[in-house]
């Protein structure tokens, strides 16, 4: 009996070692991209692409506007990008040709601490880092306020739909996104309680009153499809995209994506 005691006491030591481990190391496990070398040329690669510094209390955040390809009469709308967790704004301004085509701007916000960006990453910091760029974007000569569409990926999930808590928006599209980080917890044995950055989308998209579009693979290891229908249903206006993919491979057809979010876009208002 005692034994068992003494096995069950060192368990119990262990657990909550580990349970204050993770509680110290979440912030890298969640933003592992401060770890990434960005390029340092890499906006000369994309003509037009114009580099905003965007002013926070911590420092300064980069971002890349990226303005339409086809500009039709008055202002046009803009979609806000937010990446992955270890990704970089270099990675991705090929992706929006189309919609740029199409007479959308684009802006592409980088995560503090990411690339050249100052400041340590964490959900208020990134928020902030957001809603600077979005009072930034709709200040601008030529954007449409009305017609702002936030588009988040994976954790870019979190950090839109932060963003829209905030600021209004006419649509919100989520690729491979959570419905908190606090049900991910589980998989490394912790209880949601100790996550000190919850992104707390499940919440956002039940209370915004706009489309919501979700596209979600069916093998997503990381963030589990059931989060993305989750998200969908919640939502007052919802549709979601279903994929036969895993997490980095979703959607596995950009093409074909871009063309559901056009539909989405044209159904919604937002482009014409």
């Amino acid at each position: 009996m005692r034994i068992s005691v003494h096995i069950l006491l060192w368990g119990l030591l262990i657990y909550l070692a580990w349970c204050g481990l993770l509680f110290l190391l979440q912030r890298q496990l969640l933003f592992p991209g401060v770890r990434i070398s960005a390029p340092s040329s890499a906006a000369d690669y994309f003509p037009g692409l114009e580099r905003v510094w965007l002013n926070t209390s911590y420092g300064k955040v980069e971002a890349w506007f990226l303005p339409p390809l086809s500009q039709g009469t008055g202002n046009a709308p803009a979609v806000i990008f937010a990446h992955g967790n270890g990704e970089l704004i270099d990675f991705w301004p090929e992706q929006f040709e189309g919609l740029r085509h199409l007479g959308m701007g684009a802006l592409l916000v980088e995560y503090p601490g990411y690339g050249r960006s100052e400041g340590t990453p964490s959900q208020q910091t990134v928020t902030e880092a957001f809603v600077v760029a979005y009072d930034t974007l709709v200040a601008r000569q030529g954007v449409d306020p009305s017609r702002i569409v936030l588009l988040g990926r994976s954790l870019g999930g979190g950090a839109v739909c932060a963003l829209a808590a905030k600021r209004p928006a006419a649509a919100l599209i989520l690729l491979s996104t959570f419905t908190s980080v606090r049900p991910l917890a589980w998989k490394f044995l912790v209880p949601g309680l100790l996550v000190r950055d919850p992104f707390d989308n499940l919440a956002v998209v039940r209370a915004f009153t706009g489309p919501v579009l979700v596209a979600h693979g069916t093998r997503d290891g990381l963030i589990p499809y059931q989060h993305g229908v989750a998200l969908s249903q919640a939502a007052q206006r919802g549709r979601l995209l279903t994929y036969d993919a895993g997490h980095n491979s979703c959607p596995p057809d950009w093409g074909a994506f871009w063309r559901e979010v056009e539909g989405f876009l044209r159904e919604a208002e937002v482009i014409h």
